[in-house]
């Protein structure tokens, strides 16, 4: 039975989703998937609209996804990548087989991952499922120390290494960097950064970088603090141009200096914006891969279905004008209060060893 709360909601659902179909007729250049797409908005009005493309019966055409130079690595990236994230919340390790497999059958290349990710698990199954293809990958993993020193991330290493069933790392980046005495904390004496070298210098690491999602004056400080990174990540969709916004001030900076920029939370980190109807995932991912500077954006893929979502958008995508770019970021700053970028406005995406280190208690025990 609907209450007024209810009906409320899809009212805000309705105007969210109204205010996107305006944007929609500007952006010719989505093509078929885009109308596909729409459905998926109108979902949280018309619940017997399936929550996909419309298109979930048909396969998914052959095709290559297209890839970028990854910043000055020399190295190739496809546009989208899986996030190791959401290949742990999978429904078993045969379902990421088959995943990424298929992945690489259409050409993505790039696989995310941490160390912590529920508890090990994720890297594991990725590396389980990279057996007899692991020449093919991009692998990347994040070392997570929060604030403690070399040691600890070099024993970190060697734990994701045996995971990942892999002498070496593509890329190994710092993880969640979100407190403000973070840059002063990698930057101290016997520190992660002094593990990055040493690890480069070993062989088992090619490239280096960094991660946060909370401000983008963190990323700042660590970028001004002189170490050489070679990559970075940091949330970049349509609605955070005009909220605490790292399109504006780091990705020009990391554009600047060649680095691989790793985009992520294209659809809110767990697809708010599109549950609520205030995007569609064609939009979402449209925007993030049309980023000039953007060498990959890492989209959470749990399923086989998501999976073939995301490659239909792919198979679809053509560049957003600038015209169409600047549609989306208008339409986006009636939303700068940060309610569909929960993981800048709130502690929702701070994860819990990382709250330990810093003397905070776990984001449970705190109020809603």
């Amino acid at each position: 039975m609907k209450n007024e709360h209810d009906d409320s909601k899809s009212e805000v659902s309705r105007r969210l989703f109204l205010k996107g179909a305006a944007i929609g007729g500007a952006m010719t250049a989505l093509s078929a998937t885009a109308g596909a797409q729409s459905h998926v908005a109108q979902n949280t009005i018309n619940p017997e609209v399936p929550n996909f493309s419309g298109e979930y019966d048909t396969p998914v055409a052959e095709f290559q996804v297209p890839r970028r130079a990854m910043g000055k690595t020399g190295l190739e990236v496809s546009i989208l990548g899986m996030g190791g994230f959401h290949l742990g919340t999978a429904a078993g390790q045969p379902e990421v087989n088959n995943m990424i497999a298929k992945a690489m059958d259409h050409g993505i290349n790039f696989f995310d991952n941490a160390w912590e990710y529920h508890k090990g698990v994720s890297e594991e199954r990725v590396g389980a499922a990279l057996k007899g293809k692991r020449d093919k990958a991009i692998v990347m993993t994040k070392v997570c120390t929060h604030g403690r020193k070399r040691d600890v991330a070099m024993r970190m290493l060697e734990e994701s290494l045996t995971r990942l069933q892999t002498d070496h790392l593509d890329v190994w980046q710092v993880h969640e960097v979100v407190y403000h005495n973070d840059p002063e904390k990698c930057y101290a004496s016997d520190g992660v950064l002094e593990a990055l070298s040493a690890a480069k210098q070993q062989g088992k690491v090619r490239f280096v970088g960094f991660t946060g999602h909370k401000n983008p004056s963190i990323h700042l400080e660590m970028l001004n603090g002189g170490y050489p990174f070679d990559t970075v990540q940091m949330p970049l969709n349509p609605f955070d141009y005009s909220y605490r916004s790292f399109q504006q001030h780091v990705l020009p900076v990391a554009t600047q200096r060649g680095m691989a920029v790793f985009g992520m939370k294209s659809m809110g980190g767990s697809g708010e914006m599109i549950s609520s109807g205030a995007l569609t995932p064609t939009e979402a991912l449209s925007y993030a891969m049309s980023l000039p500077g953007v060498s990959t954006t890492i989209s959470g893929m749990d399923s086989m279905a998501v999976l073939d979502q995301n490659l239909k958008i792919v198979q679809n995508f053509t560049p957003l004008t600038a015209k169409q770019i600047e549609h989306l970021r208008a339409y986006g700053k009636q939303f700068e209060d940060g309610r569909y970028e929960l993981f800048k406005s709130t502690v929702k995406y701070d994860g819990d060893l990382g709250r330990q280190q810093h003397d905070y208690p776990p984001s449970a025990d705190l109020p809603a």
